[in-house]
């Protein structure tokens, strides 16, 4: 039964939720709503969302003292896959502003009493997932191009990388195979995690609805993902504590993004 919910959500038949045309212009003013939604509680979310920085420094570090260099880039730049599981409590603290609802942050972690939990979880595997085949993928593409030793400084991986024929097809091939895997998982989760906090519809309509989506609003999804991917960038640099600002303010505006690509229920 508990299969079956995941597949159909509350009801037994599949649903098919209406999936709207939207512009540039809609993707830039859920971003302000996003804004807007982080600027009335800010110092709250960057509580909540400073393990993520802390995070990346530890797995920086980790991979820096284990002779495990290569894998920082794949690391870092993975986190866009997992990254809307990272903002699911920040989803539900959108939608209890907008039904004019409590909005602490503690309220983030409600989503654990959500009917649709059992959905959550599996799509968040199906993420977790895609991340680990990333994360093996770049180790071969490094291991075929460099060999299977890992340099032990920071010195030798750049020289490596950046001063040989070899290296310049590790940042070709790794940029174009990690742009594809961006690609999927923009794909079937922009809005996959949102739809199931609104409606328990189950996790393959949520997956569907969000691929739908996508294809019927190339253009704007696609810029949603650059301006996601930039951003997350733009947060890493300053070591890792510009996520604690850009993951609340993304997570809010990808509920207003929801809003706008998908039509309500009728009431």
């Amino acid at each position: 039964m508990a299969a079956f919910h995941v597949m159909t959500g509350a009801s037994e038949n599949f649903a098919r939720p209406v999936v709207n045309r939207i512009g540039i212009a809609d993707v830039f003013d859920a971003l302000k709503r996003g804004l807007d939604d982080f600027s009335e509680k800010p110092s709250h979310y960057v509580f909540l969302c400073l393990m993520y920085p802390i995070a990346g420094i530890f797995l920086t570090l980790w991979t820096s003292g284990a002779n495990l260099l290569p894998m920082v880039f794949p690391l870092i730049s993975g986190f866009v896959l997992i990254g809307p599981i990272a903002a699911i409590g920040l989803y539900e603290i959108s939608r209890r502003r907008e039904e004019g609802l409590d909005t602490s942050w503690t309220h983030a972690l409600e989503v654990r009493h959500s009917p649709a939990l059992p959905s959550i979880v599996a799509v968040g595997l199906m993420l977790f997932g895609l991340f680990v085949v990333w994360l093996v993928t770049a180790q071969t593409l490094y291991t075929n191009l460099l060999g299977d030793v890992f340099p032990r400084t920071m010195t030798d991986f750049t020289r490596q990388v950046f001063g040989t024929a070899q290296g310049l097809q590790l940042i070709i091939w790794g940029n174009l195979i990690g742009f594809g895997f961006a690609l999927v998982v923009l794909a079937i989760s922009v809005i996959t995690f949102p739809i199931l906090l609104d409606r328990d519809v189950g996790a393959v309509a949520a997956v569907v609805t969000s691929i739908r989506a996508t294809i019927i609003n190339p253009v704007p999804v696609l810029l949603w993902g650059l301006i996601v991917a930039a951003l997350l960038v733009i947060g890493t640099i300053p070591v890792f504590a510009g996520l604690a600002l850009v993951i609340p303010i993304l997570g809010h505006a990808t509920w207003h993004l929801y809003r706008k690509l998908v039509a309500r229920e009728p009431a």
